[in-house]
C-alpha cells in the first residue's frame, strides 16, 4: 500500500446483520492489496465509551471511525482502517474498531462474545476501553475473557489424552492494553504514587475464593499495560469530539492521548503467528475468512486450522511461484539444441536450485512436505519436457544439415554419375567427405550421431546397388566390402547404446542430485523453524515461570501446581528431539 490514499476512510470489515457475522467484499480486496506485514490493533468494549475517538486519534484523524453522539450503540460488526504505520517503514497499521459490548437492543450477548473473540484473534495489540475505575463492576464486563476457550481452540485435534493449556494460546494471543476513559481518582496505594501499570496490576491480583478473571487475564495476557484518561472536554460538548481542535480540549487528556498513541506506535508488534510468520493483507485476509466461515458453520474457530489453511494457499502459491522462476530462467538461459546432455542438466540443477530457495522462503507448515514433493515432480517434468525439446531440436537440426550437405549427391546419384566402374569407391570418398563436412558443423546437438546413421542406414540400398554394379571390383571384393560395411554399421549401434545408456545413467544421478538439494535446503529450513519454535517456547516458559512465581509469592498453591503442569508440557515439548528430514 503505497500510501493513505488507498483507504480514505474506513470500511466495514465484518459485518453484524441479525446476528450473522459476514465478511465485508469489498473490504477483503482492500487487505488483499496490502504486501506489507501489518500492525492490528482492535479496540473493544462496552458501546458509548469513546473506542472509535481513539481510533480515529491512532490514525491520525479527528473524522473516521463514526463516534456517534446519543446513547445508541453507533459501531456495529468490526470496522477497519488501513494507514501507513507512522513509525515502521514498510509496514501497514490496520486498525479495527468494534461494535460496543452490552447494548441491550441486541438482546443477546452471543454476538458480544464472537466479536470480542475475533478481536482477540486478529490483533496484534488488543486494546479493552472502559470507563472509570478497575472495580468489580468493570471486572464483571470483562467475563468475556474467562470465555475465551469456550469460544476458541488452539489446536485442531488435540490428543484424547490431552487439554488445551494457556500456553498454547499465549503464542497467538495479542498484547493487552486496558483504557480507562473519564478516569478521576488518585493513583496511589497505601499512601504512595503508583503508576497506571502498577494500578492494573494491583487491581488484578488473586484473591482467596474468587477471581477466576484475574488467573485467566495472568494465563492469556502476560503482556500487560495501562493508560488512564481525564475527561476531554465538557460534558455538553462531548458530541463535537470530531470537530474540537486539541487546544479546545482539556490539557491533561491531550496529552494522555498523545502517551498513548505513541505507545501503540512504538510498542505494537507486526500480527505474526506461530512459528514466525508474519501477516500481510492477502494473510490477515485469509485469516477472516477462516474465523468467520467457522462460527457460521457453528464451529468454533481454530488458530490451528486458521494457519493451516493460510499455508495450503501461501504453499500452493509458492510452489506455483517457484515453477514460474525455474521456466524464466531456462527460457533466458537455455539455447537449444545443446551440445551434451549434461550441459541441459547443469542449469537445470542451477535453475532448480533457485526455485527451491524461492518455494523455501515462500512456504511455511507445508505438512508432510507435501508441496514440496509436488514442486519437485513439476520440476521433474519439466526438466524430462526440456529434455525432448533438446532431442527434436537436435533432430531437427541435424536432419536439416544432412539435406543441405547430401543433397547434391543424392542427385549425383540419379543422374547414374557413381554408376560405371569405379564408381563405388569414388561414392564411398564422397561420403566420408560430406560425413566429414557434417561433423563440423556447430551445435547439431545430441542427436547428431543418431540422425546421421538412421541417414545412412536409409540409404543403405543405393550403396549397396552402386557396389553390385561397379564391374572393376570382384566378386570377392564385393563381399568384402559388404562385411566393412555391416561391421561398421554394427559398431555405430553399438555406439548409439553405449550412449543412451550414459545418458540414462546422467539422468539417474541429476534425480539424486535433486533429491539432496530438496533435502538440503529442507533441512536448512526446519533448523531455522526449529529454533525459531523454542524460541517461542522459551519466551513462554519465562512468562509462565514469572507467573508461578507470583502466584506462590501471593499463597495460591493449587493455581501454582497447575501452572506446573503446563511449564513441565512445555520443557517436554523443548526436549524432543530434532525430527529427520525424509522426501519420500
Amino acid at each position: 500500500m503505497a500510501s493513505e490514499s488507498h483507504m480514505p476512510a474506513p470500511l466495514c470489515l465484518i459485518e453484524n446483520t441479525k446476528g450473522q457475522l459476514v465478511a465485508n467484499q469489498e473490504a477483503l480486496k482492500v487487505l488483499s492489496a496490502v504486501t506489507q506485514p501489518v500492525v492490528v490493533v482492535a479496540i473493544v468494549g462496552l458501546y458509548r465509551t469513546g473506542k472509535s475517538y481513539l481510533m480515529n486519534k491512532l490514525a491520525g484523524k479527528r473524522k473516521g471511525f463514526s463516534l456517534g453522539s446519543t446513547v445508541q450503540s453507533h459501531t456495529k460488526g468490526i470496522w477497519m482502517w488501513c494507514v501507513p504505520h507512522p513509525k515502521k517503514p514498510s509496514h501497514t497499521l490496520v486498525l479495527l474498531d468494534t461494535e460496543g459490548l452490552g447494548d441491550v437492543e441486541k438482546g443477546d450477548n452471543q454476538n458480544d462474545s464472537w466479536i470480542f473473540a475475533l478481536a482477540i484473534l486478529l490483533s496484534s495489540t488488543f486494546v479493552y476501553n472502559s470507563i472509570g475505575t478497575i472495580n468489580q463492576q468493570a471486572m464483571d464486563q470483562l467475563h468475556y475473557v474467562t470465555e475465551l476457550t469456550d469460544r476458541i481452540r488452539a489446536k485442531a485435534s488435540p490428543a484424547a489424552n490431552e487439554t488445551e493449556d494457556s500456553a498454547d494460546f499465549v503464542s497467538f494471543f495479542p498484547d493487552f492494553v486496558w483504557t480507562l476513559r473519564d478516569f478521576t481518582l488518585d493513583l496511589e496505594a497505601d499512601g504512595t504514587t503508583i503508576t497506571a501499570d502498577e494500578y492494573l496490576e494491583n487491581s488484578l491480583k488473586l484473591k482467596q475464593g474468587k477471581g477466576n478473571l484475574q488467573l485467566v487475564m495472568g494465563m492469556f495476557f502476560p503482556k500487560k499495560k495501562c493508560f488512564i484518561f481525564d475527561r476531554p472536554t465538557q460534558r455538553k460538548k462531548l458530541n463535537q469530539l470530531e470537530t474540537l481542535h486539541d487546544d479546545e480540549l482539556d490539557s491533561e487528556f491531550v496529552q494522555q492521548a498523545a502517551v498513548f498513541c505513541s505507545y501503540i506506535f512504538s510498542n505494537s508488534k507486526t500480527k505474526t503467528l506461530s512459528g514466525g510468520i508474519k501477516v500481510n493483507g492477502p494473510r490477515l485476509e485469509s485469516l477472516v475468512l477462516t474465523y468467520i466461515n467457522a462460527i457460521s458453520s457453528g464451529n468454533l474457530p481454530c488458530m490451528e486450522n486458521a494457519v493451516l489453511a493460510l499455508a495450503q494457499i501461501e504453499n500452493r502459491a509458492a510452489m506455483q511461484k517457484a515453477i514460474a522462476l525455474y521456466e524464466q530462467q531456462m527460457g533466458q538461459k537455455l539455447k537449444l539444441p545443446t551440445e551434451t546432455l549434461q550441459e541441459l542438466l547443469n542449469l537445470h540443477r542451477a535453475c532448480e536450485t533457485e526455485a527451491i530457495r524461492v518455494f523455501i522462503k515462500s512456504s511455511f507448515k507445508d505438512v508432510d512436505h507435501s508441496f514440496q514433493k509436488e514442486l519437485a515432480n513439476q520440476l521433474e517434468k519439466k526438466r524430462d519436457d526440456f529434455c525432448r525439446q533438446n532431442v527434436e531440436a537436435s533432430s531437427d537440426r541435424c536432419t536439416t544439415l544432412l539435406t543441405e550437405i547430401f543433397s547434391p549427391l543424392e542427385e549425383a546419384v540419379k543422374q547414374g554419375a557413381y554408376s560405371k566402374p569405379g564408381g563405388y569407391r569414388l561414392f564411398i570418398q564422397k561420403i566420408e567427405e560430406l560425413k566429414q563436412k557434417y561433423f563440423q558443423k556447430p551445435r547439431k546437438g545430441i542427436q547428431a550421431e543418431e540422425i546421421l546413421q538412421t541417414y545412412l542406414k536409409s540409404k543403405e540400398s543405393v550403396t549397396d546397388a552402386i557396389l553390385q554394379t561397379d564391374q572393376t571390383l570382384t566378386e570377392k571384393e564385393k563381399e568384402i566390402e559388404v562385411e566393412r560395411v555391416k561391421a561398421e554399421s554394427a559398431q555405430a549401434a553399438a555406439k548409439m547404446v553405449e550412449e543412451m545408456q550414459i545418458k540414462n545413467q546422467q539422468l539417474m544421478e541429476e534425480k539424486e542430485k535433486s533429491y539432496q538439494e530438496h533435502v538440503k535446503q529442507l533441512t536448512e529450513k526446519m533448523e531455522r523453524d526449529r529454533v525459531q519454535l523454542l524460541q517461542e517456547q522459551e519466551r513462554t516458559l519465562a512468562l509462565k515461570l514469572q507467573e508461578q512465581a507470583r502466584l506462590l509469592k501471593e499463597g495460591f498453591q493449587d493455581e501454582s501446581r497447575r501452572l506446573r503442569n503446563e511449564i513441565q508440557s512445555i520443557q517436554k515439548n523443548m526436549a524432543k528431539p530434532r525430527r529427520l528430514c525424509l522426501l519420500s
